[in-house]
């Protein structure tokens, strides 16, 4: 039963962090399996996979409809990212649970101060690209898009994580696109890199515990609902800023962990 609710509670915070934010589920997923559920650190990858997969994909069909997703560039970056996750999916189960954990403690460090420092300012309302949420002028060389694609395709095969807490940044700086857009966008990119990686690590890694995956891909699935109405009500920014905070002090904790 307390398994059960931590589970819930685990869920409700990561679908709000995807439906808001367009990433950051699981960054929080695998350190509330491992730390709160007992999940060791590469069953708690997976079993992150299968949440954000299930919890991107919700979310991405409410932005869709919201016209928040732009399609060609956030296939671009997914086929990207497609390769180097299935690779890294087959690596992850070849490493240490220690070195997964320092790893997954250093990216979200790192995110989590590009969270909190300050967004560059939004561009005018008027200043227009390709699509419909692009920035004219902004929009980089496709080889620069295929690379930040792949780099974050790496990210989520090894460590587990959908990559949007990446993928997000990588939308607005690379691409040039509005913070809603990039936020639907980067939930097409987080569900693909989640699908692959999974794919890849079937076989190969301890099965799935579906009396906790269940219930905690339930609740996130409910609350990303929340997260995309909460992100159309509370500034980007704020947003942004405690989903920062509350990322660094998991990557303290988890060091501090393997410190002890």
């Amino acid at each position: 039963m307390v398994t059960t609710v931590a589970a819930l509670a685990a869920g409700a915070v990561v679908g709000l962090a995807l439906g808001a934010l367009g990433g950051g589920g699981s960054v929080l997923a695998v350190p509330a399996l491992i730390y709160l559920l007992g999940f060791g650190p590469a069953a708690a990858a997976t079993a992150s996979l299968v949440i954000v997969l299930g919890t991107a994909a919700t979310a991405l069909y409410g932005h869709a409809r919201d016209g928040q997703v732009q399609w060609r560039t956030g296939a671009l970056f997914a086929a990207a990212g497609l390769l180097p996750a299935a690779l890294g999916g087959l690596l992850s189960a070849r490493l240490p649970d220690w070195l997964l954990t320092l790893s997954f403690a250093g990216v979200a460090g790192v995110a989590a101060l590009g969270m909190i420092r300050r967004a560059p300012a939004a561009p005018p309302a008027g200043e227009r690209g390709g699509e419909p949420g692009e920035v004219a002028g902004a929009r980089r060389s496709v080889p620069a898009v295929v690379g930040a694609g792949a780099g974050l395709g790496a990210v989520t095969g090894v460590l587990g994580v959908g990559g949007g807490f990446l993928t997000v940044p990588a939308l607005l700086q690379v691409v040039g696109l509005r913070m809603r857009p990039a936020v639907g966008t980067s939930l097409l990119v987080v569900a693909v890199n989640a699908l692959v990686a999974l794919l890849a690590r079937a076989g190969g890694s301890a099965p799935v515990d579906w009396a906790v995956v269940a219930p905690f891909t339930g609740a996130a699935v409910l609350a990303a609902w929340d997260g995309r109405r909460l992100a159309s009500r509370i500034p980007a920014d704020a947003l942004r800023r405690a989903f920062g905070a509350v990322l660094l002090a998991v990557a303290a904790l988890m060091l501090l962990d393997l410190a002890v």
